[in-house]
């Protein structure tokens, strides 16, 4: 192996913490860089606030061999690397009133301006700065410009993590996606991810920056064309699971992301699908195929809802709610399908009794949070299931018939057991099958 490079990482959210962890684990020596001093002081002891398979253990490691390290001061982090990765959040942006508007396609980029004028400040000549974070296509030109360096040179690098995986994903990633006008930055930068043995694709920077978004696009509209066909399947009186069986063997599909359910959401699914639809707007394309894919996902969020009020009057029901978070293995509520469909029963004027294990506050929100799934059934008239955790496929039928003021499960996952809950006397209703 070469000589370990000196890296720098600012942000220690989900991309920038698992990015400074895992290229500590290959060998190199890290420095995670965090305007945020309470989360510094606590990452300097091992104390991860993320929910992330194999993280808290790859940040302990790194600390215990002394190649990972956190500090609040960018010019102490960055003075002495020679790649230096932008990991800040680029959330949409926001209305008038301050809200987060997703639907508009537009991105704000200030925290990225911010750090690149920082790092900018204190990077050493020669390096190379990668922008890490998922950014419109132009972001290098706006990175370069912030920074107003001649001497540095500006790489994208996007991000293919995914919540509940990434340390995973990194370590074994699918591909590595390098844009660069310098080729030579760009090999620098691929030499970092030589053992993964993973395609490394070098472009320039506003094909690399159109990819990650195109990734996510393309996932999303399989993701909203699967429960179009769940809906199909019902109206039929298809069984989707076969179908789907069918669709998954033919090599031209594949059998990823074809399982039904709430909707999809999450930080960068929702967000990055409207940006790519404005992106492309703003060229001249209007790109109605991806706009249906969102609002194919709105409407999913709209017949789960119908189904838990085909069985109660929303008005006067108490719902439990299994799950809040926007998938398994994560304790990310960011656009939760989970939220959305919450948010729609509650204006309906029904109580939303709720748990996720690893979920433990929600804010601006009624939900009623309960300590395990048997609490949050309580006194329910319906047992609705969101997101898929494993432990929600074995719960205790019985003792769920035994809490409940009526029996009636909405199962949005089609993880639970559908012949248990009918012995029991329970009305089962799941995605895709009549």
């Amino acid at each position: 192996m070469d000589a370990p490079a000196k890296i720098a990482v600012v942000g220690t959210g989900y991309v920038g913490l698992t990015t400074g962890a895992c290229f500590a684990h290959l060998g190199h020596q890290v420095v995670c860089v965090d305007i945020d001093i309470d989360k510094v002081q606590r990452l300097s002891v091992g104390d991860v606030p993320i929910f992330e398979a194999g993280l808290a253990e790859l940040v302990e490691e790194g600390l215990n061999t002394g190649r990972l390290a956190f500090v609040a001061n960018t010019g102490v982090g960055v003075r002495d690397a020679d790649f230096v990765y932008l990991c800040v959040p680029t959330p949409p942006s926001t209305d008038r009133e301050g809200n987060a508007d997703s639907s508009a396609g537009l991105v704000d980029l200030r925290a990225l301006e911010s750090a690149a004028r920082e790092v900018g400040l204190h990077v050493r000549a020669g390096a190379v700065v990668v922008n890490k974070s998922t950014v419109p296509v132009g972001s290098a030109r706006l990175v370069a410009k912030a920074m107003g360096r001649s001497d540095v040179t500006v790489v994208s690098n996007p991000e293919f993590l995914r919540e509940g995986s990434a340390v995973s994903d990194f370590l074994f990633p699918d591909r590595v996606v390098i844009g660069a006008t310098d080729r030579g930055a760009a090999q620098r930068v691929a030499k970092l991810h030589q053992r993964s043995a993973a395609p490394t694709i070098i472009t320039d920077p506003a094909t690399a920056e159109t990819s990650k978004y195109a990734a996510n696009a393309f996932l999303a509209t399989k993701l909203s064309f699967v429960n179009t066909i769940a809906a199909v399947c019902e109206a039929v009186g298809a069984n989707v699971a076969d179908v789907l069986s069918v669709l998954g063997h033919d090599k031209r599909i594949g059998s990823e992301c074809l399982t039904p359910g709430p909707g999809w959401g999450g930080s960068c699914f929702p967000k990055d699908t409207q940006a790519l639809v404005r992106m492309a707007a703003d060229a001249g394309y209007d790109y109605s195929l991806l706009r249906g894919v969102l609002a194919a996902n709105d409407e999913q969020f709209n017949r789960v809802v119908n189904k838990v009020a085909a069985v109660v009057d929303l008005a006067r029901a108490t719902i439990a709610m299994l799950g809040l978070a926007f998938k398994a293995g994560t304790d990310d509520t960011r656009n939760s399908p989970a939220l959305a469909i919450a948010e729609r029963l509650l204006a309906a004027g029904a109580r939303v009794q709720a748990y996720d294990p690893a979920v433990t506050r929600v804010e601006g929100t009624n939900i009623a949070l309960a300590r395990d799934a048997y609490a949050a059934c309580e006194g329910a008239e319906v047992l609705l299931v969101v997101t898929e955790w494993d432990e929600f496929k074995t719960l205790d039928v019985a003792q769920l018939a035994g809490v409940m003021s009526a029996l009636n499960v909405v199962d949005a996952r089609n993880i639970m057991d559908a012949e248990a809950l009918l012995r029991h006397g329970f009305d089962y209703q799941c995605i895709g099958r009549g």
